[in-house]
């Protein structure tokens, strides 16, 4: 019984010091446990991603204007077609009745224009005789061998033939216009003869062929398409739809690196050419055209491929440069606090500690930032997560404030001015207020198991509290 009670009594010391040692523990790490990054220096380069669809230069798509069902094909996928090359053949035989038919009708359209010659020839004939009689029985009627009655019909006769000559006029040119007209329907029955062969209009490749032997292709209301058509597969381009924010930082003539799935290890290059003025709409983002003109002379790329496109628009060189993080860190801190710390290290005078007064603690770390920038709220990158405001995407400079920790472990404010991102580090143009140096350990972000002290950091050697 003894050596039971002893086995429990050991056991619950154990427990005890377990519990001793685990409140110590978890008492010891009850601090804001920091989240650093170093300041240090490199290469940054400002870029714009986009993403687009290659091209050819020139794609035409050969259609028809003529109903019927497609007789013959000549050309099939990835087929090198010449310009005036046939590559399809609809069933002519309707076209080759309706030429025939219309031919017929010119033939005695012409007939009757012949007849209508020889009838005004007849007709003048006719009118010459009866003027003739009509001249002699005038003189015979002035001698009174014949009476004015014979004289007023051989008048009436002579006028009557004089308005057949006009009739027989009036018939030729009839004629003749009806022959123009059966001239007119035999060209166009040759024209829709003509176009059941289907020419190649430009040198290039078929990239899509729409149709099959024996399928009836309708044109009442539109042209069907038959093939698709791209001049040079060695000369193509990229069309990158670009955001409205960017479209101010690319002009012509920059160099373009993109890359395609099919290649994920090959970076290709281009130039733009162009950035088209047609803006397109798609749940309110605005993005327009920019034209990427490239070389393809081993055919790698295919039209329709996806390219991400990286237009590089500014380079720093050996910059001193800060993470984003730090640049949207804010300390969780009583705005009285964070005015102390201004005030300690020079950040703002008392005119603009008390222009900053009644704050409050989630404003703190971008106070300054408001007062000296003079434009737009927030710090680059507070307005989103990655740091991609617009304010970050030019070359335009902005004032804010990061945050050190110092060897003692505790905060130090500085004033910068930045300069161009990458989206992931940004540079320091200019320390405005405070010191920062390559190596510097810069706070990106905190977390705090519990609040442990009310001492603000920078004042003494205790953390800040969370609230």
């Amino acid at each position: 019984m003894n050596l039971l009670k002893r086995h429990w009594l050991v056991a619950g010391l154990v427990i005890v010091a377990v519990a001793i040692f685990a409140a110590f523990q978890f008492k010891g790490n009850d601090k804001t446990q920091y989240m650093l990054a170093k300041v240090d220096r490199g290469d940054i380069h400002e870029v714009v991603e986009a993403t687009g669809t290659i091209n050819a230069v020139t794609t035409v798509q050969v259609g028809s204007q003529v109903s019927g069902t497609i007789a013959r094909l000549y050309a099939d996928f990835n087929s090198r077609v010449k310009s005036g090359q046939v590559i399809a053949q609809i069933d002519p035989a309707l076209f080759q009745g309706a030429l025939l038919q219309t031919k017929a009708d010119l033939a005695n359209a012409r007939a009757n224009l012949t007849v209508a010659q020889a009838n005004l020839e007849k007709a003048k004939a006719s009118a010459a005789q009866t003027r003739a009689d009509y001249q002699r029985n005038v003189g015979l009627s002035q001698g009174g061998v014949i009476s004015q009655q014979q004289l007023d019909l051989a008048k009436a006769n002579a006028d009557t033939n004089e308005a057949a000559v006009s009739a027989a006029q009036a018939a030729v040119i009839q004629a003749g216009a009806q022959e123009q007209q059966k001239e007119a329907a035999v060209t166009v029955a040759q024209t829709n003869l003509n176009y059941t062969t289907i020419h190649a209009p430009i040198d290039g490749t078929v990239v899509a062929r729409n149709v099959d032997v024996g399928q009836t292709v309708a044109a009442s209301l539109q042209a069907p398409t038959l093939f698709t058509i791209a001049q040079d597969l060695t000369k193509m381009q990229v069309y990158a739809a670009t955001d409205e924010s960017d479209v101010g930082m690319i002009h012509t003539d920059q160099t373009v690196t993109f890359k395609v799935d099919a290649f994920p290890k090959d970076a290709f290059t281009g130039r733009v050419s162009q950035v088209r003025l047609n803006a397109t709409t798609v749940q309110n983002v605005v993005t327009y055209s920019t034209i990427i003109d490239f070389d393809n002379p081993e055919l790698k790329l295919f039209p329709g491929m996806t390219a991400y496109v990286t237009i590089p628009v500014a380079n720093a060189q050996s910059a001193l440069r800060i993470p984003n993080g730090a640049l949207r860190y804010k300390p969780d801190l009583p705005a009285d606090q964070v005015r102390a710390l201004y005030q300690k290290y020079g950040l703002f005078s008392g005119q603009q500690q008390a222009q900053a007064g009644g704050r409050g603690a989630g404003q703190g770390g971008a106070t300054g930032g408001r007062q000296w920038r003079g434009r737009g709220e927030g710090t680059p990158g507070g307005g989103a997560e990655g740091g991609q405001p617009q304010q970050q995407r030019t070359q335009r400079q902005d004032v804010t404030v990061v945050w050190k920790l110092r060897p003692d472990k505790t905060l130090e404010p500085v004033r910068i001015r930045t300069g161009i991102t990458d989206h992931t580090v940004t540079e320091v143009s200019q320390v405005m207020n405070g010191q920062l140096s390559e190596g510097d350990q810069l706070i990106t972000g905190a977390t705090t198991p519990s609040a442990a002290s009310t001492r603000p950091p920078g004042l003494g050697g205790a953390q800040p509290p969370r609230r």
